[in-house]
């Protein structure tokens, strides 16, 4: 079975986007939020990231 980026709605804060990379990549969704959020503010490209991949990854339920 290979693998999926999806949005994780069950462990959201947002829309579910640092969960779901967490997931894909095996990490805590917490390392994930914040090097998003050091992104964001370190280089202001990571809110549009953000809401880019929150209308592109579909929900984990559409993927199963």
């Amino acid at each position: 079975m290979s693998k999926r980026i999806y949005k994780n709605r069950e462990k959201k804060m947002l829309c579910g986007v640092c969960a779901g990379l967490a997931e894909y990549f095996d990490i805590d969704p917490t390392i994930v939020r914040v090097l998003w959020a050091v992104v964001s503010l370190g280089y202001g490209i990571g809110l549009l990231a953000y809401i880019v991949c929150a209308i592109v990854f579909p929900d984990k339920s559409e993927v199963a």
